[in-house]
């Protein structure tokens, strides 16, 4: 594991100055340091440091303990270097332009790992589990190792199940969980505590939390859940309660920003394969066939882009990202068209939020319970768009198109070997933030380093699908599709 740290020596300048600035959502400061080789003028390296919100900063007298690790018999925890300091941090960047590295500002978070003291003794802890939201590969792996390094690294013995979601906070019974009842949760898809979309009561799951005496809460969940994460942060700082809100990302479309990947994006595109494997199978089987699969992926084609790449007998991909139209030069009929013609088969793969702008909408646009504008249904309308172009230009010949939407498939089952590891590292660092005071945060990596970044980022970034970098570049290198970018529009933007 990489980790990249402040050091002056690592800067090939003459002189330095950093200046560092700390930022919160809670607050904000600054302090500036500079490391002198020389006389000549120092150009200033510009350095955030991302300050993640600590029980310190509402309770100033929160005491601190010895770590329980150190007396851990499967830990080396006296070990120099074992426990990771609050000064460690992890560069959210990593490639810089070293011609002018002043004009860039570059942002540090707080590293994860064990901490030399922390402010929960195990016997003052009572902890809850929730998970939200949609289903994605790898849920039931994270409660089970949230519970695990609760009971086994911290000595902590009450840890409770939320079930079906932030509804469970006040309306269903909370479920004691220890490492015998979530032995074996990670063989298992979904999640055993149930989930649901919708159901927040910030009133009603305030008013939970401080009769159940619940200090520490593990949030697991997609943009919409964290931003209700953050709501409840901002209530229990408002009334003053000594509660730890600490948050896992769960997206399967792997849309949440800032972090690398979400938990469970590698099993989904693994499952994947087996939709497209059987659209390539369909369509290649029959005259002028074309496989339709439709995978998920709201605002972002990541799972699109990875299966894309990693089955190779794809066609043509559709995201979000890309707009795309359907008759004219350069459009996907045409494109269609050449590659029945030259190779008698055709496979499509879409994801979800591809092309709703070319679908006519009734009315005004429906919210989900979670928020969001519901999207409209883009793989019957495309397999309804291909046979009626087929049917008006080539009414006397063969033509068939199969429809494979696997959503459900590919995000109710369990996690892959990597995606589990992931899991179990992902809970393990969220749960040595909690236990040394970090509140507010979510446990994440960044640059392939585990560290903790402040909620009301994540909260509000998103990951969409980069079309200007090498990797749509390599999509369309693979799939040979079009750009999608009409002729007229094209030539204005060569002529500039």
């Amino acid at each position: 594991m990489t980790s990249y740290f402040l050091k002056a020596s690592q800067f090939p300048l003459a002189s330095v100055c950093l200046q560092l600035r700390y930022s919160s959502g809670r607050g904000s400061g600054s302090r500036s340091m500079s490391f002198q080789k020389n006389s000549n003028p120092s150009p200033k390296l510009q350095f955030q440091l991302e300050r993640v919100p600590h029980m310190n900063d509402f309770f100033p007298n929160v005491p601190s303990h010895p770590n329980p690790l150190i007396h851990n018999r499967h830990f080396h925890a006296l070990m120099n270097g074992f426990f990771v300091h609050d000064t460690d941090m992890v560069a959210r960047q990593v490639a810089i332009d070293t011609s002018d590295p002043t004009s860039q500002t570059h942002a540090y978070f707080p590293r994860a790992g064990p901490r030399e003291r922390v402010i929960y003794k195990p016997e003052d802890v009572k902890a809850a589990i929730v998970t939200c939201g949609g289903l994605c590969p790898g849920m039931n792996a994270v409660i089970r190792e949230l519970v695990i390094g609760l009971w086994y690294q911290y000595g902590v013995r009450d840890v409770q199940g939320i079930q079906a979601g932030y509804r469970g906070f006040y309306s269903m019974e909370w479920v004691p969980l220890s490492p015998k009842v979530v032995d074996h949760w990670h063989k298992i898809g979904g999640t055993v505590l149930g989930t649901s979309r919708g159901g927040f009561d910030l009133e009603k799951i305030i008013s939970s939390i401080e009769k159940s005496c619940c200090n520490v809460i593990f949030i697991i969940g997609g943009d919409g859940t964290l931003r209700g994460a953050l709501k409840i942060m901002d209530e229990v700082t408002r009334k003053g309660l000594r509660v730890t809100i600490a948050c896992i990302p769960k997206t399967v479309d792997n849309d949440v920003g800032i972090i690398d990947r979400s938990f469970g994006f590698q099993t989904a595109v693994e499952a994947a394969q087996a939709a497209i494997n059987a659209a390539h199978v369909e369509a290649e089987s029959t005259p002028n066939g074309v496989g339709l699969v439709k995978l998920m992926g709201r605002y972002s084609g990541h799972i699109a882009l990875d299966a894309t790449l990693s089955s190779r007998d794809v066609d043509c991909c559709l995201i979000p990202e890309v707009p795309f139209f359907l008759h004219g030069e350069g459009g996907l009929l045409e494109f269609m068209e050449q590659r029945l013609k030259a190779n008698g088969h055709a496979v499509i793969v879409m994801a979800e939020g591809a092309g709703q702008d070319l679908i006519p909408r009734e009315g005004e646009n429906s919210i989900d319970d979670s928020g969001n504008v519901a999207n409209l249904d883009i793989g019957p309308w495309l397999s309804k768009q291909l046979k009626q172009w087929w049917k008006e230009k080539y009414p006397d010949r063969l033509f068939t198109v199969k429809y494979i939407d696997p959503t459900y498939m590919v995000r109710a089952i369990p996690s892959n070997a990597t995606d589990t590891i992931y899991c179990t590292l992902l809970a393990h660092s969220t749960i040595h933030g909690a236990m040394a005071g970090y509140t507010g945060f979510v446990g994440g990596v960044v640059n392939g380093n585990y560290c903790y970044i402040p909620l009301d980022q994540v909260a509000q970034a998103k990951h969409f699908v980069n079309v200007n970098d090498h990797t749509w570049a390599w999509v369309r290198s693979v799939s040979n599709q079009p750009d999608f970018i009409k002729p007229a529009l094209h030539a204005t933007t060569i002529d500039g």
